[in-house]
């Protein structure tokens, strides 16, 4: 069996930057279990995997713009630390779900200074390079209901 489109796929991997700093893996816990063509995962990994078996390894390099894109300066504004209400202390960090230009989205705070704010609605991995090295574990057929969800559920998925 081989990954194609509506395909429950589950991979392990390890993902570093440019720099070799490691920002993610899954070894030592659960694959990553995903519904290919659904556009769960990264499009760049996800074109990678087309086609691979289960025991398959390899390496690929995902461009940004096959990742998580570029980085968009426009995308970092200051705004008023008001807009914050509710909030008693605002941090370098912290992230917030906000309607930013492309819609909803999720902003992380990169600077507090005095009563401004500035927030970046850019992804962290925007503009990153990336670099995964892959194991594809196991491939199955995706049920009518992961189908119709448009992802993966129970182990490795999502429930509901």
């Amino acid at each position: 069996m081989q990954v194609a489109d509506n395909m429950a796929v589950s991979i392990h991997y390890t993902l570093t930057n440019s720099a070799g700093e490691q920002l993610d893996s899954s070894i030592g816990s659960d694959a990553l279990v995903y519904l290919h063509g659904s556009g769960n995962i990264i499009p760049g990994l996800e074109k990678a995997l087309q086609g691979k078996s289960v025991g398959d390894k390899f390496q690929v390099a995902i461009a940004p713009e096959d990742g998580y894109g570029e980085y968009f300066q426009e995308m970092v504004q200051v705004i008023p630390r008001k807009m914050f209400e509710g909030v008693d202390n605002v941090e370098v960090g912290m992230q917030f779900h906000a309607d930013i230009s492309s819609g909803p989205g999720i902003v992380t705070v990169i600077k507090v200074e005095g009563d401004e704010v500035t927030i970046d609605g850019n992804h962290p991995l925007a503009g990153e390079s990336l670099n995964f090295d892959v194991e594809v574990t196991d491939i199955r057929a995706a049920t009518e209901d992961e189908l119709a969800h448009g992802h993966i559920h129970g182990v490795g998925g999502e429930d509901h």
